[in-house]
This record gives C-alpha cells, sequence and structure tokens, in this order.
C-alpha cells in the first residue's frame, strides 16, 4: 500500500483532475441542469473527505489481526525470504505469516499447528524432495476450508509479476493460455487502430510546431528512426520525434541526465510527444499501445542468450506503454533490470485483459500529467 504522502498526493491529483473534466463537460454542455461552482465544488470536497476517511478505516481494518489472512509457508529458503521482506513493507496485503514450517522432524505438529493458529492458506515454498508423508498431511487438511498455492503464484499475487527465476517449461504451458485470448487479441487490434487514426489526425496540426523546436535545438532529422523487435522477432523500424544530438552521438543507451539530449528533447521525453509518430507503427500493426517495451536487436540477441526464457516477451507486440513501465522503476537494458522486466512482462501476457488495458492506460496518463515520465 502506498505510504500516506504518496496516497495523499495521488488522491488530490485525482480529484482536481476529474474536477476540472466535469466543469469541462459541465461548460460544454450547458443544458445540464447544475452549478459547477458551488454543487460541483461541494461534491469533490464532501468525496475527498469521505474517501480519505474510508482509506484510513479500511487501512486499520486490514492491519488489525481479526481481519488478516494467517498464512502458513512450508520451507523456508532465500526466495521465502525475499518474499517476507515483501509482504512486511506492505501490511496492507492483509497477510500475517502464523507459520514456518522449516524442517520435517516437526511433521506430526504440522497439522494441528496449522488448527490451531487459524491458518486460512498455506503457501508450498518447498515440496521438501516430494515428500509423501507432507503431502498426505497438507491433504488431510483439505475438508477444514484451507486454500493451498504455490510459492510462484502466490509471489504473482503479491508483487503483480512472475518469478522467472523459479518457473520451467511447465508453468508457460499450464498458465499462458494464448488459445483464448484470440477475441481479445482481435478487440484490441480494432481499437488500436482506431484510437491511432484519431489521435493521429488530433496530433498532426502540431507536428509542424514540434518539427520547428526540433529545427530551433539542434542541427539534424526531424524524425529518430530505429530498428527495434517485434511480435515473433519480426524487425520493424520505430519512429520517434528526434529528442538527442546528433553531434558526437554513438547511440549509446540513453541513461538519466544524458547530456545528448536537447532543450527540446527534454520537453518532448517529459511529457512522451516524442512517441507520437509511433502511431505509424500502430496503424502499420507492428506496435500496440499497450505491450512490452520494444528493444533493439542487438541488444535483444544479447539478452536472449543470458536470461532465460526471454524470448517469450515476443508472444504479443511491443507498447507505447505497458505493465512495466507503469511499476515506477527504471529498468536499463543490463541482465539484472531485464530480467525484473521479463517478470512484469510475463504478468501482462498472462492477465492481459481490456480490464488490465484500461488500468494501464490511466495509470499511463496520470503518469505523464504528473510529469515523472515513463
Amino acid at each position: 500500500m502506498a505510504s500516506e504522502r504518496n496516497f495523499i498526493r495521488h488522491t488530490l491529483s485525482s480529484v482536481i483532475v476529474a474536477s476540472l473534466l466535469a466543469i469541462v463537460y459541465f461548460y460544454i454542455y450547458p443544458q445540464v441542469d447544475i452549478a459547477p461552482k458551488t454543487n460541483l465544488a461541494i461534491f469533490a470536497v464532501i468525496a475527498l473527505i469521505g474517501f480519505l476517511i474510508w482509506r484510513k478505516l479500511s487501512y486499520l481494518l486490514l492491519k488489525s489481526s481479526a481481519w488478516q489472512n494467517n498464512l502458513a509457508i512450508i520451507g523456508y529458503n532465500e526466495k521465502i525470504k525475499v518474499l517476507l521482506e515483501d509482504m512486511s513493507n506492505r501490511p496492507g496485503l492483509g497477510y500475517q505469516t502464523a507459520l514456518i514450517f522449516k524442517d520435517m522432524s516437526e511433521l506430526n505438529e504440522l497439522k494441528q499447528n496449522i488448527l490451531d493458529r487459524n491458518i486460512r492458506t498455506v503457501i508450498l515454498g518447498d515440496d521438501f524432495g516430494a515428500n509423501t508423508a507432507l503431502r498426505q498431511v497438507l491433504f488431510n487438511l483439505l475438508r477444514h476450508k484451507i486454500s493451498f498455492i504455490s510459492f510462484e503464484n502466490f509471489y504473482e499475487q503479491v508483487n503483480g509479476k512472475v518469478p522467472v527465476e523459479n518457473i520451467n517449461q511447465d508453468w508457460f504451458l499450464e498458465n499462458l493460455a494464448e488459445g483464448e485470448k484470440n477475441y481479445f487479441d482481435f478487440a484490441k487490434r480494432l481499437s488500436d487502430y482506431s484510437l491511432a487514426t484519431l489521435l493521429l489526425l488530433i496530433s498532426l496540426p502540431f507536428w509542424p510546431l514540434i518539427a520547428l523546436m526540433i529545427k530551433l535545438s539542434s542541427r539534424g532529422p526531424i524524425f529518430f528512426t530505429q530498428m527495434r523487435v517485434g511480435k515473433d522477432g519480426r524487425l520493424f523500424k520505430l519512429y520517434k520525434f528526434r529528442s538527442m544530438r546528433t553531434e558526437n552521438n554513438n547511440g549509446g543507451i540513453t541513461t538519466i541526465g544524458d547530456k545528448r539530449i536537447t532543450l527540446s528533447g527534454n520537453f518532448l521525453r517529459s511529457t512522451r510527444l516524442d512517441e507520437i509518430p509511433q502511431l505509424l507503427n500502430i496503424l502499420k500493426g507492428q506496435m500496440s499501445f499497450i505491450g512490452p517495451r520494444p528493444e533493439r536487436p542487438e541488444l535483444s540477441e544479447k539478452l536472449e542468450a543470458i536470461i532465460p526464457f526471454y524470448t517469450t516477451r515476443l508472444l504479443i507486440k511491443p507498447g507505447l506503454s505497458g505493465w512495466d513501465q507503469i511499476s515506477g522503476e527504471y529498468h536499463s537494458p543490463n541482465a539484472d533490470d531485464t530480467l525484473k522486466k521479463l517478470q512484469n512482462d510475463l504478468y501482462y501476457i498472462k492477465h492481459r485483459s481490456i480490464y488490465l488495458d484500461l488500468s494501464i492506460t490511466l495509470k499511463t496518463i496520470a503518469t505523464v500529467l504528473g510529469g515523472r515520465g515513463m
């Protein structure tokens, strides 16, 4: 759960944006019988106060032991240690670790300990070599209305990412139901094409102004093009408004505070206006609005050799924004960051839906409006 300061900041931003949109709507449709300066202001204040009170009460309830879901964890290793740290930093999740089973010598007391501590969920973090006696004890607990969940699935629920280091090919076969995504993929392509066409028509009058900014800022072409890896490993040429100087530019990876970025480039990047030409990539069917970030082929080839299952992110089209891009973390193309990026990409591939795409879109808009970039 977000910190108090961040939560209040996000809440105030949401209320302000919603109020401004409501005011614009009322002025566009004056026949609506309401006075925005009075009723709308009163409603916004009441809604804000009520929401903050509700949030505070819900947070206190979730922290209360009476409302928390008591967990038992079977096994203890490095991955469980990391999971426990994640949970301790997020008390609002509503989970409380009541029992950790570490030693087979405690097997005889395991069932009674689980019942005595009112355990409602058991995390299977280690099968102790697929021990038959342990499995029988856990099987006998089914009639006590206890839920069992694998470490991988629980980690996914808690963190919104897939633990790549702890999965194998079986996970992909069991979890990526690609045959069930046909209707969603068709609807997404239709919405991508329609929205890209609309945004292209709306933005076209501003292209000359952006081009003038780029030319006045530095010498070089208006557009930046670069080969990227798309769905199924197909290469395509990605388009952007140029935001970097061409002089003394070796084409290396962009870093935070990169001196190659021009004054106009900083503005274009912070507002994400530099990515408007990618609407052409979407119209050509090479990209989507939501998906994994497209990578350069030379980097993709290196990462494929060292990151397990890296190419599975190419099962779908890359996107302008995505689950990883709104994660709040900056991920460079090195091995460690790519592994984290892949965890987010696999989560999106598994769970992609209209609801998730809408959620990512709204968070992307909030990120851009907040001036935080991506």
